[in-house]
């Protein structure tokens, strides 16, 4: 008789079916710990304020208010998490935030420069001043923390002098629509913002393929992977999360703008950070510069680099903020540095560089976002708001530092 044989097109997984459910979910979760944790976190304080506020917390208006009022605090988050991650610090993004807003507010309201110009213009000025950061960092050898606390307190001064101590508006209405405009409704008329419902269908489907092709590429390589059953339950979850959040959205306005800016840079610097040399050198150099050195990273440059991206999505942030408000102010960007600081650190970034992810630096944005939205809606104080802030960034931080010494063990 002769002996089986198994397909070609099986793909054969050595210890996958023959490892426990349960070994296998331990496994995943201690790989992912902080990422796991802060979502698991995110999804209790959601429960938490949609329970305590009446359901308030969920409406399409405050989903969309949550988006908009958090949106520059992401983009920097974005930012400083890649900043961190190559093992330095950026206090100044909040001060250059405030200084290229009102630039931009001089550009356009004073000089009537078209607003896609001023734009441009913007974000070349938030380059050229990370660049300026990056060149005293990376090149000379100044410590991040000086670097950019002198860059804070230049950049705060510079926007003193451009506004002379007033607010300047208002901006024109293409540029407001950045950070409070919506998607246009086309196609019939219905109860429901079509495009956003389109949109969400794409995501759905581009995330469920992904998981698909992460499965199939971990088992070509003869990786452990989840039982299906649990594969299966993961695919629902993502399918739950991203149709709830879509008809949320589709049944208000749609789509904020700032919602597609965020998406654009979460899918484009996620890639960079886990699939380009750049990225792989970032975290090289932030988990151990000495060695990354000797293999050959340059990482003056990759600093340098960082900086300057800093500036460019500083750049952004002010931008955003300044089309909400409609309005150049002296007081925009203040504490913005923390709050990036803190969503970075709050979603896995570690304080002696070499780890986090651009998705880890969303998801602590929106644990901040929704712990201030959810505690204003109850009528919790902004006194009492800041004391649980600092809370949950020294648990996070302190949760890394229990990790690392029982893995060290």
């Amino acid at each position: 008789m002769a002996q089986t044989t198994e397909s070609p097109e099986t793909p054969v997984l050595p210890q996958t079916e023959r490892a426990s459910t349960g070994a296998l979910l331990t496994r995943a979760l201690r790989g992912n710990v902080r990422q796991y944790g802060m979502l698991v976190a995110l999804a209790l304080i959601v429960l938490l304020f949609q329970f305590w506020t009446d359901g308030i917390l969920l409406q399409p208006l405050n989903i969309t208010n949550l988006i908009q009022q958090n949106g520059y605090i992401l983009i920097l988050a974005i930012g400083m998490m890649i900043v961190i991650i190559a093992g330095h610090i950026d206090l100044s993004v909040g001060s250059l935030a405030a200084f290229v807003g009102a630039a931009s507010a001089v550009m356009m309201v004073k000089h009537q420069v078209p607003w896609p110009v001023a734009l441009v213009a913007a974000l070349l000025i938030g380059a050229l001043a990370g660049a300026w950061q990056g060149f005293w960092i990376a090149y000379i050898g100044i410590p991040s923390f000086i670097v950019t606390l002198a860059g804070m307190l230049l950049f705060r001064g510079g926007t003193q002098i451009l506004l002379q101590g007033q607010s300047i508006a208002p901006f024109p209405t293409g540029f407001q629509k950045i950070g409070s405009g919506f998607l246009p409704q086309v196609g019939p008329a219905t109860n429901y913002h079509n495009l956003t419902l389109l949109i969400g269908a794409a995501v759905l489907a581009v995330a469920v393929l992904q998981e698909v092709r992460g499965r199939r590429q971990a088992a070509s390589y003869g990786l452990e992977l989840l039982p299906i059953g649990l594969f299966a339950a993961k695919l629902a979850a993502i399918t739950a999360a991203v149709a709830v959040f879509t008809m949320l959205l589709a049944s208000y306005h749609g789509v904020p703008i700032v919602l597609l800016i965020l998406g654009g840079l979460l899918v484009g610097f996620g890639y960079l950070m886990r699939n380009s040399i750049l990225g792989r050198h970032t975290y090289a150099i932030g988990g151990n510069e000495a060695a990354a050195k000797l293999s050959g990273v340059k990482s003056k440059r990759v600093v340098f680099l960082a900086f300057v991206n800093m500036g460019v999505l500083a750049a952004l942030a002010g931008l955003v903020f300044a089309a909400r408000l409609n309005a150049g102010t002296p007081q925009a960007g203040i504490n913005f540095e923390l709050e990036a600081i803190a969503a970075a650190f709050i979603g896995g970034a570690s304080a002696t560089g070499g780890v986090g992810t651009v998705l880890g630096a969303i998801i602590g944005g929106l644990v901040l976002g929704v712990l201030n939205n959810g505690m204003s809606l109850v009528g919790i104080g902004t006194d009492y708001q800041q004391v649980i802030k600092g809370l949950v960034l020294l648990a996070a931080v302190g949760f890394d530092v229990y990790n690392k010494r029982k893995v060290g063990s």
